[in-house]
């Protein structure tokens, strides 16, 4: 397989400015022999170094890489050694710590010409280095080199502890540091960390991680979007945050018609289809398929509420409630229903509105409701709420009150459960001085007030605010007509039981 890179036969790389198109260039100009240099792309390492046993791709290739253990040209700070005087010299102002080369752009400022040069890329846009399996392309060859294992498949980092393989080198320590840090000493010996950040004490293992993660504590983005005024801490922010402008998605699904625009959303998105839960809770045996999912759910076994109203004393364990906890106090209800001029603070509440006050064949079905309920076939658009629905089916439940005995096959269930013995009551009439547990109560309140009945009879048109209130009239007061003048598989008002 060949790719379109580009080379340049001077030692210095051009500037921004008269740079000449990437589409100009399509082929490898440093070597001669084309052939040799369609054998480097192509990866085939034929030729072993009996030192070090490195494979080399060339005759070339090998000779330079000799030169390196002939110790001609040694780093005295370090030992380190490189094949040639210039490698040196550029690896010395590593050392030096000067910066004597700045970006005319952003005014940021590198070591050596080579890095600026490609840093400068960043600002022009120019991609040199382009891929002929898909339309992507990089300002850099190791970028592409990497990018091609996604199209070849290639895997060439091993962990020697469980022979599971990677792409990147990087993503082989994040799996050494999450799977095997407990039980390994190898991967503590691997991971040496030198650097730390001097405001939060946090140790990285080179001085530019520390750079990167100091931009957090400083508030510095130099990474700005062209098309909106936002900015990001790192480049690849920026390149995750551009997909929303263009719309690309190029990470597809095999399995239906989804599509993404990060290959790690993809990735969570599979589970979906697959089942697959690798986070379990180790309190209750729970199965996630996200990590940030597990560690919301340990929030229901250690009682941690982290997000806390400044308006009241509620607390919630997760952002999610916070935020629509808070409509309550500003009014805010920003789902309207489309057939009628009523609005909602939860969109789960416009959903119940539409099918209790607007017949099925005025609303439009749901074309994404694909996972349904093997015990009473309701649909759902997600297999977490087809899961969370089956609970209720289920003797299982596994979330207990801690102060009595009662389980629920819920967290949502036990919280408004512990309020009954924290005595809790958030929801608060603004039109006298009542308040209650849970929010149903305070709307069936409210209509003490307004005056609403919305359940009728049709039997006798009499109006109730309640639902229980309607069921207990028609107990008693059509009992004769429910016996004598209905089908026994309806009630009073047509409805089927």
């Amino acid at each position: 397989m060949v790719l379109d890179c580009v080379y340049y036969a001077d030692e210095s790389l051009p500037d921004v400015e008269t740079e000449a198109d990437s589409s100009d260039y399509t082929e490898c100009y440093k070597w001669r022999d084309v052939k040799v240099r369609k054998k480097s792309h192509a990866r085939e390492k034929l030729y072993t170094c009996h030192q070090c046993r490195k494979s080399c791709s060339s005759r070339l290739d090998l000779h330079k890489h000799i030169v390196i253990h002939s110790g001609r040209y040694n780093c005295t700070e370090c030992g380190k050694c490189y094949g040639n005087s210039r490698a040196l010299a550029n690896h010395r102002q590593s050392h030096s710590g000067a910066k004597q080369f700045e970006c005319t752009v952003c005014g940021k400022q590198f070591k050596t010409l080579d890095a600026i040069a490609i840093h400068r890329r960043t600002h022009s846009g120019n991609k040199l280095y382009k891929c002929q399996e898909c339309d992507k392309a990089f300002n850099r060859c190791s970028k592409l080199i990497v990018h091609m294992r996604v199209h070849t498949g290639e895997k060439p980092y091993n962990c020697s502890l469980c022979n599971k393989r990677f792409r990147q080198s990087n993503h082989l320590q994040k799996h050494k540091s999450c799977v095997h840090l407990k039980s390994s000493s190898e991967v503590k010996q691997d991971e040496k960390v030198k650097f730390t950040c001097p405001v939060c004490s946090k140790q990285y293992k080179t001085l530019y991680a520390v750079a990167v993660h100091g931009r957090i504590h400083t508030g510095e983005k130099p990474y700005k979007c062209g098309e909106c005024d936002k900015a990001f801490c790192q480049s690849a922010q920026l390149k995750v945050h551009m997909t929303v402008h263009t719309g690309e998605k190029p990470y597809k699904c095999h399995m239906c018609d989804w599509a993404f625009s990060e290959s790690a959303k993809l990735k969570l998105h599979l589970r979906v289809h697959t089942g697959e839960k690798p986070y379990k809770c180790k309190v209750c045996n729970k199965a996630f398929s996200r990590a940030v999912n597990q560690r919301v759910h340990m929030r229901v076994h250690t009682g941690e509420k982290p997000y806390k109203c400044h308006m009241c004393d509620r607390a919630f364990s997760e952002s999610s409630k916070l935020k629509v906890h808070m409509r309550i106090h500003t009014g805010e209800k920003p789902y309207k229903c489309s057939l009628c001029s009523k609005s909602f603070n939860q969109s789960s509440n416009l959903k119940k509105h539409k099918r209790r006050k607007h017949s099925c064949d005025k609303v439009k079905p749901d074309e994404r409701l694909k996972f349904t309920c093997a015990v009473c076939s309701k649909r759902f658009k997600t297999l977490q709420a087809a899961d969370k629905h089956g609970k209720t089916h289920s003797v299982e439940k596994p979330y207990k009150c801690h102060s009595c005995n009662l389980s629920f096959s819920q967290s949502e269930s036990l919280e408004i459960h512990e309020r009954i013995h924290m005595g809790e009551k958030p929801y608060k009439c603004f039109l006298c001085d009542k308040a209650f547990s849970v929010c149903s109560n305070l709307k069936v309140h409210i209509r003490v007030h307004t005056g609403e009945k919305p359940y009728k009879c049709s039997l006798c048109n009499k109006s109730f605010a309640q639902s229980s209130n309607l069921q207990s009239h028609k107990r008693c007061k059509h009992r004769k007509q429910t016996t004598h003048g209905l089908n026994q598989n309806e009630n009073v008002c047509g409805e089927k039981l």
